[in-house]
């Protein structure tokens, strides 16, 4: 089974949201200076642990379970889109 094209859409739409917030990630991140080495990869991994979360509360609403394929699949989209979720970490935007 692959994902849904409305789980493909939700994903995105949540990696967008992420991206907005990511300076609102790395000010979380900065709270735990200096136990982490890097504030960065901290947001970062917060930020994925999210992603992952809403991912999988997705398929529990639809009662159901991803499979091998939809990790994988999940796991393609998020390495496509994290070079802009990194550079949203390292460049806030400008309001």
């Amino acid at each position: 089974m692959a994902i849904s094209k409305e789980n493909k859409e939700f994903i995105d739409s949540l990696i967008d949201y992420y991206i907005s917030e990511s300076e609102s990630y790395r000010q979380i991140a900065e709270n735990f200076a200096p136990e982490v080495e890097s504030i960065p990869d901290t947001a970062f991994g917060i930020i994925i642990g999210c992603v992952y979360s809403g991912f999988l509360q997705a398929y529990q609403n639809q009662q159901q379970t991803p499979g091998l394929e939809d990790i994988r699949e999940f796991n393609q989209i998020l390495k496509d889109r994290a070079p802009l979720i990194k550079k949203a970490i390292l460049e806030p935007i400008k309001q």
